[in-house]
């Protein structure tokens, strides 16, 4: 198997546990929790975040994200017997079934299937559930997890296997930047052979800006439901366990989330962006505007960085409106958000006429007609 164990610095280095001053008072049912701007790293509420649980099937993250480092979509995965026979949530595989490991990832994600769980890590583990969990153990210390361990892919009861809210988020933020795991997660409905899967995320599509991720339970360790919402260029997480009323608890937490730190306009649609050189044009430099809005919580007052990154040289003619790059904003050498940045105003091609004379494309000075040279 292909390892593909690529982290981004910035994700490993947030959730250090900075907590920024509370507003209005907020309360969970939880036994632990934890609101984190997944951006900054700012930690907006915690409660016993740091109390070591048994997560349920929150553990099938770390198994989705292991599978995907570790593993190829299009692998043929054969289910054992053994997988087929898991007991608790299932997908319903049936002994010497053969799927894809994606179609297997979408049955651990959306129906929670421990069966998938199992099939999987017997497969990408070569034949062995023990490596498997080897390498979940491997990747939560390399994430920062401290205090976690991982006993089995599936996160049925067993006193190896738990985390903690906070590690639980930090986790979660890693997961979502794999572009596979977030299609997965937010995924509410699929699909697959004859097998119709549901997200038993209730969340998904009921609260503004979810985009998923896990919930779980068993009797010994309870409710135990980790999400995260996207609003106005902002992601928040939410992490409880032990928790009998947790989607309530989660809309509070994201209301107060949102609310403690309000939203700023970094870049209004169509603001100026700057100018770039243009080749074949009738002038070099040309304007670029935004070509969508950007809000970000950061305070006011503190400055934001902007850069930008062109899709590759620019050469004329260019219709207005076209995109040509992105605008990246940066606040504490963190990236906020992107905008696209699209030409201002049209760029005209510039020809030459005979003996070196300029004729513009289009209608030069005065209205005179494209191809009369002056």
């Amino acid at each position: 198997m292909k390892r593909r164990f690529v982290l981004c610095l910035a994700l490993i280095l947030l959730f250090s546990g900075v907590t920024v001053p509370k507003g209005a008072a907020v309360e969970t049912s939880a036994a632990c929790a934890i609101l984190v701007d997944a951006t900054s790293g700012d930690v907006l509420y915690e409660k016993n975040a740091d109390q070591k649980m048994l997560i349920a099937s929150t553990t099938k993250i770390m198994t989705a994200l292991v599978a995907l480092w570790y593993g190829e979509l299009s692998d043929i995965v054969t289910v054992s017997r053994r997988a087929a026979n898991t007991i608790g949530s299932s997908m319903y595989l049936k002994a010497g079934e053969r799927l894809t490991l994606e179609a297997l990832l979408y049955g651990l994600l959306l129906s929670s299937g421990n069966d998938a769980g199992v099939a999987i890590a017997e497969h990408v583990g070569g034949g062995s559930e023990a490596v498997f969990v080897q390498h979940m153990n491997e990747t939560a210390r390399a994430l920062g997890m401290t205090n976690s361990s991982f006993a089995n892919p599936h996160g049925l009861d067993d006193k190896n296997n738990y985390s903690t809210a906070r590690d639980m988020a930090k986790l979660a933020n890693v997961a979502l930047g794999n572009p596979v795991f977030r299609r997965m997660v937010s995924t509410k409905t699929i699909k697959i052979g004859n097998r119709s899967l549901t997200n038993h995320n209730k969340l998904l599509g009921a609260l503004e800006g979810c985009i998923g991720v896990k919930n779980g339970y068993t009797k010994a360790a309870g409710r135990t439901l980790v999400t995260c919402v996207e609003r106005y260029g902002r992601r928040l997480i939410v992490v409880t366990i032990k928790d009998g009323n947790d989607y309530n608890d989660h809309r509070a937490l994201y209301d107060y989330g949102f609310s403690i730190a309000p939203k700023r306009c970094i870049c209004a649609g169509g603001s100026y962006l700057g100018e770039v050189p243009v080749s074949g044009a009738e002038k070099g430099y040309f304007p670029l505007m935004a070509g969508d809005e950007l809000y970000f919580s950061v305070p006011e007052g503190e400055p934001v960085a902007m850069r930008l990154e062109l899709y590759g040289d620019l050469y004329a003619p260019i219709s207005v409106g076209t995109p040509v790059g992105v605008a990246v904003y940066s606040w504490n050498g963190v990236e906020i958000g992107r905008v696209p940045a699209v030409m201002a105003e049209e760029v005209r091609e510039e020809i030459y006429g005979p003996e070196g004379v300029t004729i513009w494309s289009l209608y030069g000075p005065e209205g005179i007609p494209a191809g009369a040279a002056w």
